[in-house]
């Protein structure tokens, strides 16, 4: 099955409901992190995340201990739903240096239909928009559909990395 059309689109606290609902479906099939969320996993009031998500995507207002960051969720055309959620990081700190520029996920029940490649294409036009000359991701080595999705948007193996006793690839994305 193939994805249907999608927008990225800055949190909002009209989102909340929809929001709490994609985050809650994470949850229920067992993950506990949403990569690409800049802590939605984490933080259980929305209205903070939101105030967290608005400040870091300024220079600012960015948390000193964060990047300057803007997030997106990914959002159906068709019915508003929300499919997926992807953030994108300007720079790389200590921290970051293994991680990458972006991280993103996709629904449990919407998986499979090509919306994480659909979010990684869109979200490398924005990077681009911002001057970025590429991307640089990272991986764990036993996650086939990441790494098929970053294959397909041109990603390159660059190197591994030991992260929490578990191998992971960077990949580069020339934009």
């Amino acid at each position: 099955m193939t994805c249907e059309e999608i927008w990225l689109v800055k949190p909002t606290l009209e989102l909340e409901k929809e929001a709490l609902k994609y985050r809650q479906e994470h949850f229920d099939f067992g993950e506990q992190v949403i990569n690409g969320s800049e802590l939605f996993d984490k933080i259980s009031s929305y209205s903070e995340w939101l105030e967290k998500v608005i400040a870091n995507a300024s220079l600012k207002t960015v948390d000193p201990n964060w990047v300057l960051t803007d997030t997106f969720f990914a959002v159906r055309v068709s019915d508003n739903k929300i499919v997926g959620i992807v953030d994108l990081r300007y720079r790389l700190n200590d921290f970051l240096k293994d991680f990458g520029n972006c991280g993103y996920s996709v629904r449990p029940s919407e998986r499979r239909k090509g919306y994480a490649t659909e979010i990684l294409r869109q979200i490398c036009l924005v990077a681009k928009e911002h001057g970025l000359k590429q991307l640089q991701l990272s991986v764990e080595k036993d996650n086939v559909a990441s790494i098929k999705t970053i294959e397909k948007n041109g990603g390159e193996f660059s190197r591994s990395f030991i992260f929490e006793n578990e191998e992971a690839y960077v990949y580069l994305l020339r934009l």
